[in-house]
C-alpha cells in the first residue's frame, strides 16, 4: 500500500466513486481531468486506487498517473497484482489470498481523514477553505470483482458515495451505459452522471445522437467530455484545459445531486453537436 503523507483533518464529504462501462474506456484519464478541475477550484484533492492489476512492485499505476497528470499530492494505492486480468482472478491465478472489504475500506477510511495541501496556489485557493474533494477510481467496470463477492458498488455502498460512470463516445455505448447505471441504482446508489472518457475530434452521427441520447436513457446528465489524447497533453496544460470539458456547474452538480440543471435547454452547456445526418 503506498500513501502520500498527510496530517489529521476533520471527517471529510463523501468521496466520490469513478467506475466504467468496461476496461479502457478512459477512466484514468477523466480521474485525473476531475482532479485538475478540483485543484483548479480551491479543493484540496485526493486520489485513491483500491487495487490495481497488471504492475509489477515499483512500477507507477493509474493512480500515479492521475496525479503526475493533475498534479494532486493526495494519492492512495492499496493492493496491486502481478497480472492484468480482473482482480479477483489476479489473486487466484497468483495463489495470493482474495481482498475483503474491510482491507479496502479501513485504508480509504483512515486516508479521507488526512489532508496532503493538494490545493494548489492559485487565487481561487487563496482564500477561505473551500473543502475537498476525493476521487476513488475503481478497475474495470462496475461488477468487475475486487474480490469474492467484492464490487466497486461494495465501496461506494460503505462510504456513502455517489458514482460517475466513464463512458465510450460511439456506436454501443448506449446499452453498456444504461445497463451500468441502472446497476448502481438498484444497488441503492446515487449516479451522480456520465464522463465521457475519450471523445474525438471529429465526431461521427453516432457519436453525436450518443451525446443526446444518453441522459434521456439513463436519467443522468452527461457532466463531460474528455478530448481523445487528452492523457498525452503536458501536464501544465491539462490543469488549463480540464475544467472546460466539463459542465460549468459540476462541483455544485457533485455536492448537491441536483441533476435537473442539465436537460432542456440548459443541455447545451457543453456545446454539443447537432445529432442529425449530413443533408
Amino acid at each position: 500500500m503506498t500513501a502520500s503523507s498527510g496530517s489529521a483533518s476533520p471527517p471529510a464529504p463523501a468521496p466520490i466513486v469513478i467506475t466504467g462501462t468496461g476496461t479502457d474506456v478512459g477512466k484514468t484519464i477523466a480521474t485525473a481531468a476531475l482532479a485538475a478541475h478540483g485543484l483548479s477550484a480551491g479543493l484540496d484533492v485526493g486520489i485513491c486506487k483500491p487495487i490495481q492489476t497488471g504492475l509489477a512492485p515499483g512500477e507507477p499505476g493509474d493512480a500515479h498517473e492521475a496525479a503526475r497528470l493533475s498534479r494532486v499530492q493526495r494519492m492512495l494505492e492499496i493492493r496491486r497484482l502481478p497480472d492484468p486480468l480482473a482482480p479477483e482472478t489476479a489473486a487466484r491465478v497468483a495463489g495470493l489470498p482474495q481482498s475483503t472489504l474491510p482491507e479496502l475500506i479501513d485504508p480509504i477510511r483512515a486516508w479521507l481523514r488526512t489532508s496532503g495541501g493538494s490545493a494548489p496556489d492559485t487565487a481561487a485557493a487563496s482564500g477561505p477553505a473551500r473543502g475537498r474533494l476525493d476521487l476513488v477510481e475503481g478497475a474495470g467496470g462496475v461488477l468487475v470483482r475486487l474480490g469474492t463477492g467484492l464490487t466497486v458498488l461494495d465501496l461506494a455502498r460503505s462510504l456513502d458515495a455517489p458514482v460517475i460512470v466513464v463512458a465510450r463516445a460511439g456506436l454501443g455505448t448506449l446499452s453498456d451505459t444504461e445497463l451500468t447505471v441502472r446497476a448502481i441504482e438498484a444497488a441503492g446508489l446515487r449516479c451522480a452522471g456520465i464522463v465521457i472518457g475519450s471523445w474525438p475530434a471529429d465526431p461521427d452521427l453516432a457519436e453525436r445522437c450518443n451525446l443526446e441520447d444518453l441522459p434521456r436513457l439513463t436519467g443522468v446528465p452527461v457532466l463531460g467530455r474528455v478530448p481523445a489524447g487528452a492523457g498525452a497533453v503536458e501536464r501544465d496544460e491539462f490543469g488549463r484545459r480540464a475544467p472546460g470539458w466539463f459542465v460549468p456547474d459540476l462541483l455544485d452538480v457533485l455536492r448537491s445531486g441536483d441533476r435537473r440543471a442539465h436537460y432542456g435547454e440548459k443541455s447545451t452547456v457543453l456545446g454539443s453537436p447537432a445529432c442529425q445526418a449530413a443533408g
